[in-house]
């Protein structure tokens, strides 16, 4: 244990902030280096602000912040944007601040998934999405930073090597020093409210500064948030059914779509049926299985290469040992491993590698996205066609040239072309035609059940699948979770449950990511650390239906789920009226944990949370069978949660196309609840899935752009 902690320290950069990347992901850490403004930076001190020398902060390593620019900008919207950092850091820091007559006395802070830019927010479109005009429209001022300095994931760049310094403390200077900078330009000494989300890696270190900090920030909202055991735990699990039942997911979402037979194990092998019972018990939502051609490995892109340096010896156990399956039953991997050997033709271009689906675009910032980010899409083709194999991804062995010795991981494998995961682009740039190499998938198939040889304490119920009668682990253990050593890298420490401040968790029932389960485990945590009664009284969990992990503007299938913003939106607000008012928000959404399935109440008075619930009958049935060209009655019923305010619009989508070009008329005595109706008909054979949104909002008011909970209705119409 002595050898593997002191390994882990030693490869702590590589290792944890890589979880930040995702539903947890962590990687090369970006601590804060002994830097200052490069020679040729000018330092500005406006007039309004020239005595704030004094950082706010007693962190001793942010105690000379600068400012070098300072000016007012009108989009998105009229604002005064200042910019700058801490001398002897790499952190960085914008504030976004109103005039005068809009602020109210509090700001709004994002914390990124994994430490990115300070002026990330200023990509965001117009309109719903943008942070820094909800935070003016929300009467307060905008915070973001670089989390201390952003990092080359490729290069493993580590810093100083604290984890602590990306995971709070170079937010939490930023968050004091504006407070300093707010009292100037507002002649006001009222010390202003501070509020900070973030989600999926930045949902560990927005929890993680509740929990490591004090006086700095009032109130936090994490969301799609992960628990300490989700790394790499909820990825394996899940690309071992992806391995498994990718022949048969078609099947399996046409189960669990409106007017299914709602049995997704129909029609499946032992084998299979055992995969998708292990991954649902594990808590991947069933209905959220309608991504399996695009959804990936996601951030275990970023993970894999800090498993493999955690614990290497579990790679070759996996296939040489009792109790790992592939020692046990080799004959499962058949079909499915690769050791290929051949040369390398020539490279793979960013543009071809999309092209051929083994990539993803370049995006960053998102939390579903932030991990492409730090694996810019390139690869290589081969002289030769490896098996093609249902290939999730595997590794390429150099074993000549330049890079002889290196082990590249691949994404991706088509016809005679490989995509390239996390890699050092410095590697890569030695990789020349000719050079020989080895195409095996061996440890990442070995990956696939490593969270059986994983199981945490009794509190993880969604390990009891692995566990005996007497409680015992099934299977082989490894010397170490590396889960909770993931976690601290992002957050600083463990979630313990032990929060300053009033928190709302938003949490997601399709997050494939970030399974909706770990939103209760974290509020069970509370509520030991801090007893039932004063846990819930600063503490709400709001589970959102038909949303899943992402929180970018475009939608994977728009038909089939919504955005959260609106909720994540309405929480902010909510947790700066509880904590500068002591006005409690709405309720804890109610729902139980089943076989690692969260399962919530179907009325909106019964479900509670800010959500509105939404049904549709086609017919007066979830499923209609029509003849073509006959007509389809379609009704909806929507209704908010007590004391949420009222429905403001509603969009029909008859086709199932995710478009919804039908705006329905909201009756303005409606309030909280609405039935409607819509006729259609359908001159086309096939299967059919018309939909229906609807949006709440707290004032009624249906032209507020921000801070509308959003949920769907679908229903199924089969036309002979």
């Amino acid at each position: 244990m002595i050898r593997h902690a002191t390994f882990l320290r030693s490869t702590v950069g590589l290792l944890i902030e890589t979880l930040a990347l995702c539903g947890a992901t962590t990687g090369a850490a970006a601590q804060v280096t002994a830097s200052s403004p490069s020679s040729n930076t000018t330092v500005v001190i406006p007039a309004d602000v020239a005595q704030d020398k004094a950082a706010g902060t007693a962190d001793p390593l942010f105690q000379q912040p600068y400012i070098d620019k300072d000016e007012w900008r009108d989009a998105p919207v009229r604002h005064r944007y200042i910019h700058g950092g801490f001398n002897g850091t790499d952190a960085k820091f914008s504030f976004y601040f109103p005039d005068k007559a809009g602020y109210q006395g509090r700001f709004f802070q994002y914390i990124t998934p994994f430490p990115i830019s300070e002026t990330l927010t200023q990509q965001d479109p117009p309109g719903e999405f943008n942070h820094v005009g909800f935070a003016l429209a929300s009467g307060g001022y905008f915070v973001e930073t670089n989390g201390g300095g952003a990092f080359d994931l490729g290069r493993g760049q580590k810093g100083s090597g604290d984890p602590s310094v990306s995971a709070y403390r170079a937010n939490a200077a930023a968050a004091d020093y504006s407070r300093v900078v707010a009292k100037r330009i507002f002649a006001s000494q009222a010390r202003p409210y501070g509020y900070a989300f973030g989600g999926s890696g930045g949902a560990y270190r927005t929890i993680g500064a509740a929990e490591n900090t004090s006086g700095v920030w009032d109130g936090f909202v994490p969301y799609v948030a992960g628990s300490s055991m989700a790394i790499p735990n909820v990825f394996t699990v899940r690309m071992l059914a992806m391995q498994r039942l990718h022949s048969k997911f078609a099947q399996i979402v046409d189960a669990m779509e409106p007017g299914g037979s709602g049995d997704p194990y129909k029609g499946l092998d032992a084998d299979e049926a055992a995969a998708l019972r292990e991954v649902s018990a594990m808590g991947f939502p069933q209905r959220s299985w309608f991504g399996w051609k695009t959804m990936g490995i996601h951030g275990f892109i970023a993970l894999y290469g800090g498993m493999l340096g955690a614990d290497p010896s579990y790679f070759a156990d996996f296939w040489t040992k009792p109790g790992y399956l592939g020692h046990d039953a080799p004959e499962q991997f058949k079909k499915y491993r690769v050791q290929y050997e051949t040369t390398i033709a020539g490279p793979l271009t960013a543009k071809d590698a999309v092209t051929l689906g083994l990539k993803q675009p370049e995006q960053a910032g998102g939390v579903d996205s932030a991990f492409n980010a730090a694996a810019p899409p390139v690869g290589f083709r081969l002289s030769g066609t490896p098996p093609q194999v249902y290939f999730l991804g595997g590794d390429m062995i150099v074993k000549s040239g330049a890079a002889a010795g290196q082990k590249i991981m691949l994404v991706g494998l088509k016809g005679d072309a490989v995509g390239v995961g996390v890699a050092n682009p410095d590697v890569l740039a030695k990789i020349k035609p000719g050079d020989q190499v080895q195409i095996d998938n061996s440890a990442f198939l070995a990956a696939q059940t490593y969270h059986r040889h994983q199981v945490p304490g009794p509190e993880f119920k969604v390990w009891d699948q692995f566990r005996d009668a007497a409680g015992k682990p099934l299977y082989p253990q490894r010397p170490m979770l590396i889960a909770p050593l993931f976690v601290q890298g992002a957050a600083g420490s463990v979630p313990k449950g032990a929060f300053h401040g009033k928190m709302i968790i938003v949490e997601s029932l399709l997050d494939r990511e970030a399974y909706p389960w770990q939103a209760d485990w974290y509020r069970q945590e509370a509520q030991k650390k801090q007893g039932v009664t004063v846990a819930e009284s600063n503490f709400r969990v709001w589970m959102n239906d038909n949303t899943l992990h992402g929180d970018e503007p475009v939608l994977e299938d728009p038909s089939r789920s919504v955005g959260y913003m609106g909720m994540l939106q309405q929480a902010l607000r909510d947790v700066a009226t509880w904590a500068e008012h002591n006005v409690a928000p709405p309720p804890s959404t109610n729902y139980r944990v089943v076989d690692g399935q969260v399962i919530v109440p179907a009325s909106a008075a019964e479900r509670l949370g800010v959500q509105p619930v939404v049904t549709l009958a086609a017919n007066r049935k979830v499923r209609a069978d029509i003849a073509k060209g006959d007509e389809v009655t379609l009704v909806a019923t929507a209704e908010v949660p007590p004391g949420t305010g009222r429905i403001v619009s509603a969009e029909w989508d008859p086709e199932g196309a995710g478009t919804y070009p039908v705006k329905a008329t909201i009756p303005p005595s409606a309030g909280g609840k609405v039935t409607l109706a819509y006729k259609y008909r359908y001159t086309s054979a096939g299967t059919v899935f018309p939909g229906i949104r609807v949006r709440s909002e707290r004032q009624g008011r249906a032209d507020s752009v921000y801070a509308q909970p959003v949920n769907i209705a679908r229903a199924r119409v089969v036309v002979r």
